[in-house]
């Protein structure tokens, strides 16, 4: 069975960092790309950054450039987004993706719980 676990979310003040987990079970990471999706309060549901089943990540939304970058650590079977300069507007709730390709939230077909991330002074 495929299971993605996200953690790592909380609280943080406005400029500092935090790095996401998602926990891979039932496949190899190296088989997929994980996207990283969020959800701010009111808001749809977006995609922010993507590591591709080679190890390249790639951002999807100009305000996140230069600040978030997706990773993954084959040996723990586990993605990453680094978060640095986090402002208020990254609150919300995180979740990962996997498919084959960086996807889109229409296709992903499971959701996980997600972790929130709250930025805030």
């Amino acid at each position: 069975q495929l299971q993605l676990v996200e953690s790592g979310g909380g609280l943080v003040e406005p400029g500092g960092s935090l790095r996401l987990s998602c926990a891979a079970s039932g496949f190899r990471l190296d088989d997929y790309a994980i996207t990283w999706f969020r959800q701010a309060p009111g808001k749809e549901r977006e995609g922010v950054s993507c590591v591709t089943s080679g190890g390249k990540s790639s951002n999807f939304v100009n305000s996140v450039e230069g600040r978030f970058t997706a990773s993954r650590d084959l040996s723990k079977n586990t993605a990453y987004l680094d978060m640095n300069s986090l402002n208020p507007e990254d609150t919300g709730v995180y979740y990962c993706a996997l498919d084959f390709t960086c996807t889109i939230v229409d296709l992903v077909r499971s959701w996980g719980q997600g972790t929130q991330v709250t930025v805030s002074s």
